[in-house]
């Protein structure tokens, strides 16, 4: 892989990470068309790191809260002083984050269901074939276009909100072409939460999922002692995270005109030219 096609990519990544037209479909699009085979789940680490680091630059006041608040919460767990006056916005918020990524966990489960996910998600991460990636931007555009326009009374996050989008999370995180930005925030808004708490609840939520994963990642790397060619990962990656913060800055302007769901048009003929592309490939094979 060239350092310009790390660039290329990394800005792919920044631009669809928080638009609602899923990064890991266009990654994987273009990594089929660029040829780019080895370390490339690697890579797609470290571009989602760079993203990560967006999201903390656009969200340093708001995640200063949160640690503050977590801090005060282990305090007062020892101290025996957790009362239920004692709670305040910033702890909610800390609960219903814990709260929906509940789904996630089960992926973490040796047995049973996170077994059958794991199972799962590792088919699709090696399938090489861009079917799947078509079907799901389509998935993706009809999501957008009958989810993000409900007209719903705007409340708080819920208990049952949170677990909605931490359940969207997880088949955005199982299926590359399904917008993680676009179904965790669609399915807040389709659940009534206000649009703005609705982008900032499911940015914030993507923090641990992309931690835990990269974590995961970059330890089966260093464990195999792979080779890795590092000058195009970071340039991938910086470009990933400078882009991350102009597009999470265009998504809160769009949600808040009530533009969001146009995406769904965009999906929808992404996921209808790979799905062309794929089957005419099928057909001289």
């Amino acid at each position: 892989m060239s350092i310009l096609q790390a660039i290329l990519l990394g800005a792919a990544q920044g631009l669809t990470e928080f638009l609602p037209v899923s990064s890991s479909g266009h990654l994987s699009v273009l990594q089929h068309f660029f040829q780019v085979r080895e370390n490339a789940l690697l890579f797609d680490v470290i571009l989602h790191l760079g993203t990560l680091l967006a999201v903390l630059i656009v969200y340093r006041k708001t995640l200063a809260e949160l640690l503050g608040e977590s801090v005060q919460l282990a305090v007062d767990l020892v101290r025996g002083r957790l009362r239920r006056e004692k709670s305040n916005e910033m702890r909610r918020l800390l609960g219903l984050l814990a709260l929906a990524c509940v789904p996630m966990l089960l992926m973490l489960l040796p047995v049973g269901h996170g077994r059958r996910l794991l199972d799962l998600g590792a088919a699709v991460a090696q399938d090489q074939d861009i079917l799947l990636e078509g079907c799901c931007f389509l998935f993706t555009g009809f999501l957008l276009l009958f989810g993000a326009r409900q007209r719903k009374e705007e409340k708080p996050l819920s208990c049952h909100s949170a677990l909605a989008v931490g359940a969207a999370q997880l088949l955005a995180a199982l299926f590359p072409g399904i917008s993680r930005s676009g179904s965790t925030i669609s399915t807040a808004m389709f659940c009534g939460v206000q649009r703005q708490k609705a982008v900032a609840f499911s940015f914030l939520l993507g923090i641990p999922a992309v931690l835990a994963a990269s974590a995961l990642e970059i330890a089966d790397y260093i464990r195999q002692g792979a080779a890795v060619d590092w000058l195009p990962f970071v340039c991938g990656g910086i470009t990933a995270a400078v882009v991350g913060v102009f597009s999470i800055r265009l998504i809160e302007r769009l949600v808040q005109k009530n533009r969001f769901h146009r995406f769904g048009w965009y999906c929808l003929a992404v996921g209808a030219a790979v799905v062309t592309v794929s089957l005419i490939e099928k057909m001289h094979r």
